[in-house]
């Protein structure tokens, strides 16, 4: 499975921003989305997460009410929708899916993902 993330940019503080993850593989195959980042000088953190099939989602404390994530199975893709930019947000944001439909799954942990995106960087100026 090959992902390719797209959508990052410049944008204001307050603004918004909408990446996109497209998966090589039709997405009934997949068990879950994710979207984590990394901003310069620090550890890859989770971001978002959705369950293919059921649409359960799940999201960072830091981001909740701010970032909304949706999958289109039709095009094989998932989104990130992000309101009210920070400049904390300012990061490189990959995207990650999941496979295997056995077996544990914590949607913050990347171990739980087999495959991941190139990344797609969003900079927010103050």
């Amino acid at each position: 499975v090959q992902l390719q993330a797209s959508g990052g940019g410049l944008v204001q503080a307050g603004g918004s921003l909408r990446l996109s993850c497209s998966a090589s593989e039709r997405t009934f195959s997949m068990y879950a989305m994710g979207w984590f980042r990394q901003a310069p000088g620090k550890e890859r953190e989770f971001i978002a997460a959705i369950k293919w099939r059921l649409g359960v989602k799940y999201y960072a404390d830091s981001v909740k009410g701010r970032f909304t994530i949706s999958r289109d199975g039709v095009l094989n893709t998932e989104y990130l929708q992000m309101n009210s930019l920070k400049y904390e947000d300012t990061a490189v944001y990959y995207c990650a899916a999941r496979t295997q439909f056995y077996g544990d799954y914590v949607a913050s942990r990347e171990e739980f993902y087999d495959y991941w995106g190139q990344g797609t960087l969003v900079t927010v100026s103050s």
